[in-house]
């Protein structure tokens, strides 16, 4: 008979396994941490609290996250390491008692418009399994029902090496679902000609039209001009057939122009290349104007939209096609697939029922499968990523999420909190970046950093119980229970925005005169149709403004200075002073570090281990030229310049030798959004989700449009920051703008002059008008979802 040591067996003595419940962080520095050395109790939720930019994300995801992320992919082979993300170490002490981390963030899914609802969560992949099994008539394999494949023939002779080896005859076939035409991308686009070229004149006149296609510049228009296919000095309306064959639609051929080999392309194909391969939101603004012009995208005429080929279309489950399944509301193919009784397919219609019924609970049953991925809001993302995670048999592991309940309705975030309280009970650690007052209530354990951000925060403030931080006396805990009283008294309309016959998506008709010269809040739960009404119905024409969630795009040289185009009269500045270039003034042209490019670092590549990152020696980090220091404005230099908060670069801009009207003004833009202490030059890499919405409404301050549409201006906003945005809505409404805001957070409903409810449910059950009136008129009757959240909001 075994024994077990005494020591092992007592009653009560606990296991040395026990021990490790604690997640200790010591002596982080990551982006602006200053030395935070904490400990996070395991199998708990705890919340972090805190301003925008006070170091949360820093804490949680590039440092607790990013740290268990690099310790897995070392256990991999160096083999796997190579196709893997390379990961550096973050700047901390001590990490111990990490567990696996599963990170769902609010990183919107890419654009790419082959990517759908269906795809990225694999519900696709189990529909087309289901079809190519159950479908009438039997077509194929399930690539036969797939949109991203394509259909393949071919034939010809091979020689196999095998004995005496012998030619024989092969013929290779693979049936696929993309519909031809489209190439699985559901629509095709038509180019208007007269956008791309003045066919009155000749392409030495300078005919092109098209930004960035100079009459001189060698890449296009000289190797038209000089191709030898064209007469460059001929109106283009006089082309014969041949020249315009040629001009518009001739596959690439080697031409020679001036002792120089180049590549001569028909235009047509030239433009779709340079131009509509592209994301849209990664072009620069005039180029997408241009694009927007030239460019219209119609529904295939062959597949209606649908991306798959008749064949995929033919076959059907019970009069169903695979389209007609994706076009489906979420909560209605569910209770299809339920449905279908089919003992040979049961463990394949349990599981897609249950990835279904998983959309369904987490708030996203009005999607539908055949959504395009880069059209879902950020928390519609994030929640789409949650998915594969409800009902995982995984225990002790990490989840890590941020701002959960970001475009979530009041009534939805009840059921996102148990959600978080599901992983918690399940024996997980769950981590939560959170600024949402309900969802800090129900934590067992909260971190609240600051005091402030950027250089003024990266420390904790609090540790402890959500009672501890109400009483505690940090910024959040002082805001943690404020409430935004109705106002006495609203403002009188100027005018109405008439909006008729909408049905943009799930509208259904609907007849709306919005307030103009008023604060107008949209509001309704999540998928009622709130940004269809203000994003797609709003008619042409009416001088709108339009700030949404799309993220911005930077890559570690952007910055506050580049993206705002502060950069420019700055540079203007400096030039004038001191009698040079402006381009001496930026670390991207002639002004840059000669060793480091303008990087300011040396990036040394290791394969697959972590690239090292060391500061430039020869500028010091600086990211200029030794020469280009000399010059000074004001007594700075222009790297001075940079490192500069944006609140000490207003006052510097604003009077004295260094006046400059254009940068403050900017500046001051800057202030108003409450980024007073982002430095001019931090790379955005850096910035949080809630600093960069800011940086992107700053950008849009200057625009003149009357009517402004903004989605969700709350999104990554403190409890403390919400007020400072109430009073820029108010001056940006007392300066004479209609301002329309789509918006779940209950001090801005409450702010408002007048509010549009859309509901009473979300996809088919929403769509609707359910209430139009003043705030108090909307608390007073209690007619809807958001009447009721909103009474209880402001005590009534």
């Amino acid at each position: 008979m075994s024994t077990v040591p005494k020591s092992r067996s007592q009653a009560g003595a606990a296991h040395v396994a026990d021990s490790h419940d604690l997640i200790r962080v010591h002596g982080a520095r990551e982006n602006n941490l200053a030395d935070v050395s904490i400990e996070i109790p395991k199998r708990r939720l705890t919340v972090f609290t805190g301003v925008s930019g006070s170091g949360k994300s820093s804490l949680v995801f590039d440092t607790i996250a990013a740290e268990s992320q690099r310790l897995i992919n070392e256990t991999y082979s160096t083999f796997v390491q190579g196709f893997m993300p390379t990961l550096a170490r973050p700047e901390v002490d001590v990490l111990d008692g990490l567990t696996t981390a599963i990170i769902i963030d609010q990183q919107r899914m890419g654009a790419d418009p082959r990517s759908t609802v269906g795809t990225a969560t694999d519900a696709n992949a189990m529909l087309r399994i289901l079809f190519s099994r159950l479908g009438k008539p039997h077509i194929g394999s399930p690539n036969a029902f797939s949109f991203n494949v394509a259909s393949v023939k071919a034939s010809g002779t091979i020689t196999v090496d095998r004995g005496a080896g012998k030619t024989t005859r092969q013929t290779f076939t693979r049936t696929g679902g993309m519909c031809p035409r489209c190439e699985g991308r559901g629509s095709v686009s038509d180019i208007d000609l007269s956008q791309l070229y003045d066919d009155s004149k000749s392409i030495a006149e300078g005919a092109f039209t098209i930004p960035g296609w100079k009459s001189d510049s060698w890449w296009t228009v000289r190797t038209y001009a000089e191709s030898g296919f064209l007469d460059p000095h001929k109106p283009i309306r006089k082309f014969t057939k041949k020249e315009m064959q040629d001009f518009l639609y001739r596959e690439p051929t080697k031409v020679k122009v001036e002792g120089v080999n180049l590549t001569y392309e028909g235009l047509i194909p030239k433009v779709q290349r340079s131009f509509l391969a592209k994301d849209r939101e990664s072009l620069q603004p005039h180029i997408r104007a241009f694009v927007d012009r030239a460019v219209t995208f119609t529904t295939c005429p062959d597949c209606g939209g649908t991306r798959l080929s008749e064949a995929a279309r033919s076959s059907k489950i019970k009069n169903v096609s695979i389209a007609d399944a994706c076009a489906m509301q979420i909560s209605d193919l569910a209770q299809w697939v339920r449905g279908l009784a089919e003992p040979s397919v049961a463990p394949l219609l349990a599981a897609l029922g249950h990835t279904l019924d998983s959309f369904v609970e987490i708030g996203l049953g009005y999607l539908s499968l055949d959504r395009p991925a880069g059209t879902l809001s950020g928390g519609e993302a994030q929640r789409t990523k949650m998915i594969r995670h409800l009902g995982s048999s995984l225990t002790d592991a990490t989840y890590v999420f941020d701002e959960p309940t970001t475009g979530l309705h009041p009534h939805d975030i009840a059921r996102m909190n148990d959600l978080l309280l599901r992983l918690r009970d399940k024996g997980n650690t769950v981590l939560v970046v959170e600024h949402e007052p309900d969802t800090i209530a129900i934590a067992d354990h909260v971190v609240d950093l600051g005091p402030g951000a950027g250089s003024n925060g990266g420390t904790v403030c609090f540790e402890g119980t959500v009672e501890g931080l109400r009483a505690s006396g940090t910024v959040t805990g002082r805001h943690l229970d404020d409430r935004v009283a109705l106002k006495e008294s609203v403002r009188k309309p100027t005018g109405t925005l008439e909006i008729r016959g909408a049905r943009s998506h799930n509208l259904r008709g609907v007849d709306v005169d919005i307030p103009l010269g008023v604060l107008v809040a949209v509001t309704g739960v999540a998928g009622s149709g709130k940004s269809s009404l203000v994003h797609g119905s709003i008619p042409p024409g009416a001088d709108v403004v339009s700030v949404d969630q799309t993220p911005i795009r930077g890559s570690r040289r952007s910055n506050p200075a580049t993206y705002t185009g502060l950069l420019d009269p700055i540079r203007k500045a400096f030039a004038k002073a001191n009698g040079v270039k402006p381009a001496l003034f930026s670390p991207n042209s002639e002004g840059a570090c000669p060793a480091c490019n303008g990087a300011g670092v040396l990036y040394t590549d290791l394969g697959i281990m972590a690239g090292v990152a060391t500061t430039c020696e020869e500028c010091e980090g600086r990211r200029f030229d030794a020469s280009v220091l000399e010059y000074r404005l004001g007594d700075r230099d222009i790297s001075e310049v940079l490192a500069m908060p944006v609140s000490e670069a207003r006052e510097f801009f604003g009077a004295g030798a260094a006046r400059t009207p254009a940068a403050h003004t900017i500046l001051g833009r800057l202030t108003d959004v409450g980024l007073g202490y982002l430095s001019l030059g931090q790379p955005l890499t850096t910035l949080s989700g809630g600093e960069r919405q800011r940086l992107k409404l700053a950008t849009h301050m200057g625009d003149k449009g009357g009517v402004w549409v903004l989605d969700e201006p709350t999104t990554g906003l403190h409890l403390a920051d919400v007020t400072h945005l109430l009073g820029l809505l108010d001056r940006l409404v007392d300066a004479g703008r209609s301002v329309i805001v789509v918006e779940h957070h209950q001090a801005v409903m409450a702010h408002a002059d007048w509010i549009i409810d859309l509901g009473p449910g979300a996809g088919h059950d929403g769509g609707r008008i359910v209430f139009e009136g003043t705030p108090a008129d909307l608390v007073a009757a209690r007619s809807t979802l958001t009447g009721e959240h909103l009474a209880a909001y402001v005590g009534r």
